[in-house]
């Protein structure tokens, strides 16, 4: 080995050594900082690193068929003082504006005085407490963002002190309205869903919780996001802000005339099976009428006179009546099989011999007993077969919580049944079938025999998206033969017509459907023990092409109780508010075929209207009427779509905020009033 090569070797040979040594003293290090120092340096961590927060999602919204928000989470707060944060400096800085501080606090909360607030914040002072709280309710955002403005309180929550507890509140903008169908939440939010929508679509509702990590960055704390928070989606319901009005007004005004204790209204879409109205109301022991729990779905009623509709038509169905066929009611009173059965108008001689037409117009209960009786005694098992064919028996399996699973109509054993049973069956007694399934029943005649389940939610959106639409459900092709349908329909317009369901009418259109009134089953008690009354009228409108059905049930104490005359007229106000406002739209967008149309001009810039009218050649008949929009004012947006309505806004320099869909109602700034770049314009939107 030469010289030279000796030389290399030893630099070689102590290069290895020197990266050895490195290699040791890092695995040492390593080893004191994992075993000796690895407390100390967890310490050093957890400074700067906070535990997991759970965020919560946004809940949806619950938006009605015509585009109005029915219920939504907004922000709520609680207001704290943290007295030990920012030192000497703050303290001084909090006693020098005191009197300041607490004149803006009792002018966003007036309820306490400005000597209130300064007593309240001494007595905190004095305390040194960190969490002190400022005021004892609950503040909206705008009322937070108040609180922020005033002096010290402005200067940040580890300088200034204030901090805040949040919490997210579910809100009703329309009150009381559908209030039960909607449903409600726990006061802690966290908890859920108590009853209603709100609890059947939970989980579509309530989204998925976010979870972030608070970590220090340059000696700053910052929110790291882990896993981001997936709001919920809202959901499109079939309830029509409008008729849901008309329907709770019409029904409490007559529950307070006849001092009712209980009251239902449905109004239902009959191609769709669409709830576009629902109440349910219940007396309070104050007097005043409330939502309380959903009858219309739970209830388990004798039906009553509304009933008979049903035993007509199996009677029908098979074959044994006909609508002309006589029937002879005698005086009024018939024993049936050693039982007295009486028509309502017993007293005055009954309705001697009639037919089967004119046994539901006049609800003759010795008519429908005799022919159900006469056809069917023998073979009861036939009849209660032929009674689940027509589908009132039918679950209908309700997206709505708490609804009764199925109408108890029972089969013939030899345990339950007597010789009386069938004739008092026959007429509405001795069954019990939920509002609700009374009405999907009458739907299925309008519906020319396709019985279809009512439904609460239209679609699931999300960001304004559909993402799901809830299709019609057929529960029933047929319940009954296109002849069956058709026999009944024509009796059911006559009750109305000429029967005792006129006060269930219009002048302005045809109504059909048929009356009930039924003494209500105390339980042990019978019949006799304390009487109560069920009076209730159901049917469809308008005849001739039927668009809705609907059903009114009133409870009442004692007599007078008539269901034409007390649940008919709530039909009757109902169907003519509902027919006047659907007609109302209809004549709108009606236009002369004779007529040279002219293309819709949006309201907006007149300039650029009038040059694509030019171009086309067509000449405005109203243009006119719009004036040229100034760029100084705020334009005028009302009846333009979402988007055109937001283009021409954010293009004048406002930020725009949206609730609804559908074509702009109206704006929260009015049109003409001077533009301000920044500002925030609010839009409600109606399909």
């Amino acid at each position: 080995m030469t010289p030279f090569t000796k030389k290399i070797m030893t630099r070689y040979s102590f290069i290895i050594l020197m990266m050895v040594l490195v290699g040791l003293a890092i695995v040492v290090k390593a080893g004191v900082i994992m075993f000796a120092e690895r407390q100390y340096w967890k310490d050093v961590a957890d400074r700067f690193v906070k535990e997991n927060v759970t965020v919560r999602p946004n809940r949806g919204n619950i938006i009605s068929s015509d585009g109005q928000l029915m219920a939504s989470s907004l922000p709520e707060y609680k207001i704290y003082m943290d007295f030990k944060a920012g030192g000497e400096l703050k303290d001084s800085l909090l006693m020098l504006y005191l009197d300041s501080i607490c004149d803006g606090l009792h002018q966003i909360f007036p309820d306490k005085s400005k000597a209130e607030f300064k007593a309240h914040i001494k007595k905190g002072r004095a305390k040194g407490s960190r969490h002190y709280l400022l005021y004892p309710k609950r503040i909206s955002y705008i009322q937070y963002k108040e609180a922020l403005r005033l002096p010290v309180f402005n200067m940040g929550k580890n300088r200034g002190g204030l901090h805040e507890e949040s919490f997210n509140q579910r809100k009703k903008p329309f009150g009381s309205l559908a209030m039960r169908t909607l449903g409600d939440m726990y006061s802690d939010v966290a908890l859920g869903a108590k009853n209603g929508l709100e609890l059947q679509y939970d989980s579509i509702l309530k989204g998925r919780e976010g979870i972030t990590h608070r970590q220090k960055v340059r000696n700053q704390y910052l929110n790291i996001v882990d896993i981001p928070p997936v709001d919920g989606c809202d959901i499109i319901t079939t309830i029509d802000v409008g008729m849901q009005d008309i329907a709770e007004k019409a029904l409490i005004d007559q529950l307070k005339e006849i001092n009712a204790s209980v009251g239902v209204a449905i109004l239902m879409e009959v191609k769709t099976g669409e709830v576009k109205a629902i109440v349910n109301m219940t007396k309070g022991s104050d007097g005043v009428y409330r939502e309380v729990k959903n009858n219309a779905v739970s209830d388990m009623m004798e039906p009553g006179s509304t009933f008979k509709t049903a035993s007509i038509m199996v009677a029908l169905e098979d074959g044994y009546i006909t609508p002309d066929q006589l029937v002879d009611t005698k005086n009024g009173v018939y024993m049936m099989h050693g039982s007295p059965m009486k028509d309502h108008n017993w007293h005055r001689g009954g309705y001697g011999v009639i037919d089967i037409t004119n046994v539901l117009m006049v609800s003759s209960n010795i008519g429908v007993s005799r022919v159900i009786d006469e056809n069917y005694h023998n073979q009861p098992e036939k009849y209660v077969e032929g009674l689940y064919k027509l589908g009132i028996a039918t679950p209908l399996n309700l997206d709505i919580p708490g609804a009764a699973k199925k109408p108890n109509i029972r089969k013939p054993t030899k345990n339950n049944w007597s010789r009386t049973a069938l004739a008092w069956m026959s007429i509405g007694y001795e069954t019990q079938v939920p509002p609700m399934n009374t009405l999907a029943f009458y739907n299925a005649i309008a519906n020319n025999g396709v019985m279809v389940k009512p439904k609460f939610v239209k679609s699931i959106v999300k960001d304004g998206q559909v993402i799901e639409e809830i299709p019609t459900e057929v529960l029933n092709p047929a319940i009954a033969s296109p002849k069956t349908i058709e026999q009944i329909q024509t009796i059911l317009e006559k009750v109305v017509s000429e029967g005792l369901g006129k006060r269930a009418g219009s002048k302005q259109f045809k109504v059909s459907g048929k009356t009930g009134t039924a003494q209500v089953s105390q339980g042990k008690g019978g019949y006799k023990s304390e009487r109560k009354y069920l009076v209730s009228f159901c049917g469809y409108f308008p005849s001739d092409a039927p668009k809705y059905s609907c059903i009114v049930a009133i409870q009442k104490p004692g007599l007078p109780a008539s269901g034409g005359q007390m649940a008919g007229s709530v039909f009757s106000e109902i169907a003519e508010r509902v027919f006047a406002k659907h007609l109302a739209q209809d004549l709108k967008g009606a236009k002369d075929s004779t007529a040279i149309l002219t293309p819709d001009v949006k309201k907006g810039i007149l300039a650029d209207a009038q040059y694509i009218l030019d171009k086309i050649k067509a000449n405005p008949v109203n243009l006119g009427e719009e004036k040229q929009q100034d760029p100084k004012r705020v334009p005028n947006v009302v009846g333009m779509g979402a988007k055109d309505a937001v283009y021409l806004l954010e293009s004048a320099g406002l930020k725009v905020q949206l609730s609804g869909i559908g074509k702009v109602k109206s704006q929260s700034i009015p049109a003409g009033n001077t533009l301000h770049k920044g500002k925030t314009i609010q839009l409600r939107l109606v399909q």
